[in-house]
């Protein structure tokens, strides 16, 4: 099980859904970074449960217990260990999955893999539970990347049907990006809240799920961060992005929309701006040639529905190897878009400050 990333900011996590803890390791952070905890405490209540009717009504506080790496709220250059304790589980629910996988979950996937010993409660070392260290260890990272002026953030693009409003990808600021995550449902325009929460309330009555597209910003990069071929800026994100459980695409700027234009309506030209060299728009997403060219990095990620619904689906029984019916107990999101900002913007700032130290 490989549950550790990075060359030269690491990152280990670790736990279970259902465990004592989940917690993490980040090693090679940088000696002397004062520590904005309100600031942490601030993402880490983003994305935890059961704060939304978005959400899955499992309540989980989420504090961070920091055992190593900080002293006197200063990093000392150590590892830096946390963990979190798990309070509230109802592992009763998931005794029918067991040997009945759930469809596009990773239950059948792992029950092979690991001979039928994976832990299977709440989705266990699977779960998204586990992106709660990670936007631990990405508050961090942006606390340093703040200190170096970049500023990362990210706001919902589109949930079912319903989207935010388009974004001018070479104008993004740093004003901008504090503004929408400041708020408690992360959109640029305020009215695609409520066709959003329209669309998900539909789906839970329906018990069942929908999926999104959540789009993120990095502003103040300086140009030639990354490299070519295997070492690109792409690669780097897309790899740790793709580590977030129900991320299943990620893009660049106008990603596969580049496919029906002809360079002459999407290059980015250049003009002198100010005495510097500035791109006339971005629709490379800010990375040329693996690169950073100093416009603001846009990526965006899509986000599939949540598997677990409390509709019957057709499944196996791995016990007897015959058709089942399976009805999925316990509590889930009936959409993880809103939970999962704050996350993909901790894996992005994770992955910069990899390429950057």
């Amino acid at each position: 099980m490989s549950s550790s990333v990075g060359e030269k900011l690491k990152l280990s996590v670790f736990g279970e859904s259902h465990g004592e803890a989940i917690g993490c390791v980040v090693d090679g952070l940088p000696a002397g970074i004062k520590l904005d905890m309100d600031a942490i405490y601030k993402d880490m209540l983003r994305r935890a449960p059961g704060r939304d009717r978005t959400s899955t009504p499992r309540l989980e506080k989420d504090i961070p217990s920091i055992l190593s790496g900080v002293l006197d709220g200063v990093t000392t250059g150590a590892p830096l260990a946390m963990i979190i304790e798990n309070t509230n589980t109802k592992s009763s629910d998931y005794s029918n999955v067991m040997a009945v996988p759930r469809p596009s979950h990773s239950d059948y996937p792992a029950y092979v893999k690991y001979n039928g010993f994976n832990d299977v409660r709440g989705g266990g070392h699977f779960s998204g539970r586990l992106t709660a260290p990670i936007v631990f260890a990405g508050a961090v990272a942006k606390q340093v990347l703040l200190q170096k002026g970049i500023t990362i953030g990210a706001h919902i693009k589109q949930i079912g049907s319903a989207c935010d409003c388009a974004v001018d990808y070479n104008n993004i600021t740093a004003q901008m990006l504090d503004e929408v995550t400041s708020k408690p449902f992360a959109v640029f325009d305020d009215s695609a809240e409520d066709k959003m929460r329209a669309d998900v309330e539909m789906a839970r009555k329906s018990l069942d799920s929908v999926g999104g597209i959540i789009e993120c910003f990095a502003v103040g990069l300086p140009v030639g961060i990354g490299a070519n071929i295997y070492d690109t800026v792409e690669g780097k994100l897309a790899s740790l992005l793709f580590g977030i459980p129900a991320v299943k695409g990620v893009q660049f700027g106008l990603g596969f929309d580049f496919a029906d234009k002809n360079a002459s309506d999407v290059n980015d030209e250049y003009e002198i701006k100010d005495g510097l060299v500035h791109t006339l728009s971005n629709n490379n997403g800010g990375v040329l040639g693996g690169m950073t060219d100093g416009a603001p990095i846009v990526v965006s990620v899509a986000i599939k529905p949540t598997p677990s619904i409390a509709q019957k689906q057709r499944s196996v029984n791995l016990s007897t190897m015959e058709n089942a019916e399976l009805e999925i107990k316990g509590r889930h999101d009936p959409c993880i878009v809103p939970r999962a900002v704050p996350v993909v913007e901790a894996t992005v700032a994770l992955g910069l400050l990899d390429l950057m130290l």
